[in-house]
């Protein structure tokens, strides 16, 4: 398993530590934490849900010490692809994890991508307020799904084409526009900080309720609800491992990208949440949790703070910072499917690249296309299915793929080690299958994850029959000489 930094040669190294770590930041706020407010503190019944983004930091920290190893270890394109395929064997297990893997991929990536859409159309609607709610449908296998009034479906569709329009160029414009867009996120985030702190009321932050930290089992449940919102808020830490194959200095930029992201957003997410609580009391947050307000809710805040010019503004910079986070998400992903079909592990035709540019340009295409149709469902359901499939098919195996890597191969390069090995490893698996069953109705979209496990592996096994692949390839029958 070398650490090849010519692997991908029609590829350009291009983006550096201050550009990784500005597509990684822009990937993570998106707009998640804009959003997702009401329903972390209807899921905890208080400030308490603070400890959802605080714990939420310390497992995604533990779960980002794994995927510097691994990226710093095996820095190309494609980032857990390769892990996979390596950690298990490329002719063995690894094959079928691997091809798993850009199968929910192909799924999970394009909803998170969407959620970022459906974000920036939800907050349009603060501006826009007849762009209508959601309505709900039956669909066959899945049951009753909410779907989007078709107002915010093109809102959030159009988002993904500009997105995908902006990416269709070179990597080192990108990374000058990412920093840009880095930006215009840091002004949204920092003007909601500085609204809030200088309004700011300790007696509404710190108003707990009087069972607010008794450990019942509703309490815990809430930290499974709270925390899935949380994973998906810092989720977008690994970005930088997806177009590994365009970084600098992969060995030390990747860690650096992880480790300083997951710092800096934790110390963001913290402070701003804190210093909002500061100013709307929390059961009203939790009121507004099933209601319009929930979707553009620091919009209302600053209407409150300033007027209603200020509302409109402070819309118009988190629309700007939702759609970076598409931006970035798009970009990293991109890179999957482009890195399986060079190996021969995908369809051939992902492993196309610009003639001019240098970009895998049917991925993106492939990638925009499929999140546009995911961007006609609700947000909440979108998230949750993002992050139940992806925890189940990818980030549990890649977790014990490096307590096996570690056992099996220690010869290999390791330009990065995980602090205090293996408890970070250790606490991240723990903490990934605490949120997966330690939640209300965890089983929707445990089956959603069944679905696509199934059929996934139906493909794979017919292809592999065919092609005379792991599990059915021949015995190697060579006798042994020497």
């Amino acid at each position: 398993m070398p650490n090849d930094k010519t692997h991908e040669p029609e590829l350009i190294r291009g983006v550096g530590t201050l550009g990784a770590t500005a597509l990684n930041m822009i990937d993570m706020i998106g707009v998640g934490p804009f959003i997702t407010m009401p329903i972390i503190i209807a899921a905890m019944g208080g400030p308490q849900a603070m400890l959802g983004w605080i714990v939420g930091a310390v497992l995604v920290m533990c779960d980002g010490l794994v995927w510097a190893e691994l990226g710093a270890s095996m820095p190309r394109s494609g980032g857990p692809y390769n892990y996979l395929k390596e950690i298990y064997g490329p002719n063995k297990l690894g094959r079928l994890m691997s091809f798993m893997f850009i199968w929910q991929l192909t799924f999970s990536a394009p909803l998170s991508i969407a959620s970022g859409g459906i974000g920036l159309a939800q907050y349009a609607s603060y501006i826009f307020p007849t762009m209508g709610r959601e309505t709900r449908v039956f669909v066959p296998i899945l049951g009753a799904v909410d779907i989007n009034a078709l107002p915010v479906a093109f809102a959030a569709i159009g988002a993904l084409v500009i997105a995908v329009f902006l990416l269709y160029r070179r990597i080192t414009a990108i990374e000058r526009l990412s920093k840009f867009l880095w930006v215009a996120v840091m002004l949204a985030i920092i003007w909601v900080i500085l609204a809030g702190v200088t309004h700011f009321d300790p007696k509404l932050a710190f108003d707990f309720p009087p069972d607010a930290f008794t450990l019942r089992p509703e309490f815990f449940t809430g930290l499974g609800a709270a925390l899935l919102i949380a994973v998906y808020d810092y989720w977008g830490y690994y970005n930088v491992n997806f177009f590994a194959g365009e970084i600098k200095e992969p060995e030390r930029t990747i860690p650096r990208a992880i480790i300083l992201s997951i710092l800096l957003v934790a110390a963001i997410y913290i402070v701003m949440n804190i210093s909002i609580l500061g100013v709307i009391p929390w059961k009203e947050f939790s009121t507004a949790a099933n209601t319009d307000a929930s979707k553009y809710v620091i919009s209302t805040f600053m209407e409150r703070l300033y007027g209603t010019t200020a509302g409109t503004v402070a819309t118009v910079l988190i629309m700007v910072t939702a759609f970076a986070s598409v931006f970035s998400l798009l970009l990293g992903y991109s890179r999957v499917p482009y890195a399986a079909a060079l190996d021969g592990n995908y369809f051939k035709i992902f492993s196309k690249v610009h003639p001019k540019h240098r970009f895998p340009y049917v991925s993106l295409l492939t990638m925009g296309g499929i999140a546009c149709i995911f961007c006609c469902f609700r947000l909440a359901d979108v998230i949750a299915a993002m992050v139940v499939i992806r925890l189940l098919v990818q980030f549990l195996a890649q977790i014990v793929g490096l307590l096996i890597l570690r056992a099996t191969r220690p010869d290999i390069p390791r330009p990065f080690k995980m602090w205090l090995y293996p408890v970070p490893a250790i606490i991240a698996l723990i903490g990934f299958l605490y949120v997966m069953f330690m939640r209300d109705g965890f089983t929707k979209q445990l089956k959603y994850a069944a679905v696509l496990i199934v059929i996934g592996l139906t493909i794979y096994l017919v292809r592999s029959y065919r092609r005379g692949e792991y599990p059915f390839q021949a015995a190697d029958t060579t006798p042994v000489t020497g």
